[in-house]
């Protein structure tokens, strides 16, 4: 994760670079450390040196580093014969090398050609099984196919060997939403919030997902879920405000003819410090909002 004080001295140094004041080197050097994408001045001012022979000869070894980084950022770009012409040079340089396989592959499924990018990510597969980024590549191609079926195969099979990548299972998580396969989602948010219990965004996903799910049993869960990650925020969490008094209001419709205990798994009182706190939160901060906000507590039956 890129801190606020490195984001500020690669803006620094990019204003710097697209004004003429040179720092062109350290500009790309920042960029490859940081592990960010800026890949249009990348392209740009990488481009420059790679086509001035006096400057890509004093990189020394760094040229085939350029040349990667440059090639990278062109198919960012949409510019694949700027890219095609990196890989060239890189082959001829390194000509067994798996690094270059890689881009050889990338620039495959930059140009849309899935079943020859499909055939070389698995013949790289098979001489390196472990590769986490070309199993997240094959991941990628899925969706960029609009195949989540098959993004799902994917990650299942690589979530068996790296189960620890929070990453991965966020993604599945995210894909089993967009298909409407709440509980397999809930199952990925479960694990996620057993290994890293201390992140909101793990309890809020999950709450999110327990109350679309809907049902009682599931609410109350929400609930929980929604509080946890105002705990967790310091009370900062808009979002998980709104959840409490949404899932009140949804318990209190379920609950309906039910006994005294039943009725108070509604919790009035939680709702109505969820629904103040709202109100405070757009006074200072959207109070043109605000009667629109007081409009729907009054719906749900809190204010």
């Amino acid at each position: 994760m890129v801190t606020k004080t490195e984001e500020t001295q690669l803006n620094q140094l990019e204003n710097q670079v697209e004004n003429g004041g040179g720092g062109v080197w350290e500009y790309l050097c920042l960029v490859r450390k940081l592990k960010v994408r800026r890949s249009e001045i990348v392209l740009k001012h990488g481009l420059s040196i790679l086509n001035d022979s006096g400057k890509r000869s004093a990189l020394g070894p760094d040229e085939w580093t350029l040349y990667e980084q440059v090639a990278i950022a062109a198919m960012d770009c949409q510019s694949l014969g700027v890219a095609q012409n990196c890989i060239k040079a890189l082959q001829k340089k390194f000509p067994e090398s798996k690094r270059v396989g890689k881009l050889e592959a990338l620039l495959l499924e930059a140009k849309g050609m899935w079943e020859e990018a499909e055939k070389a990510y698995s013949s790289l597969l098979e001489d390196n099984p472990l590769d986490q980024v070309i199993h997240k590549r094959k991941v990628a191609m899925a969706k960029a196919q609009g195949k989540p079926s098959l993004a799902i195969e994917h990650l299942n099979k690589y979530l068996e060997v790296f189960m620890a990548d929070h990453d991965a299972w966020r993604e599945l998580a995210e894909i089993y939403v967009s298909l409407q396969m709440y509980k397999q989602a809930a199952f990925c948010y479960e694990e996620l919030i057993l290994t890293q219990p201390t992140l909101p965004l793990y309890h809020l996903a999950y709450a999110d997902v327990l109350y679309t799910m809907g049902g009682l049993e599931n609410l109350i869960a929400a609930r929980k879920y929604y509080a946890a990650t105002i705990d967790l925020t310091g009370g900062k969490s808009t979002r998980a405000l709104l959840g409490i008094c949404l899932c009140g209001s949804a318990i209190a419709q379920l609950s309906k003819g039910r006994n005294k205990e039943d009725k108070d798994m509604a919790a009035p009182e939680l709702q109505s410090l969820a629904a103040t706190a709202l109100e405070r939160e757009y006074k200072q901060k959207a109070p043109a909002k605000l009667n629109l906000l007081t409009s729907a507590l009054r719906n749900l039956k809190i204010s």
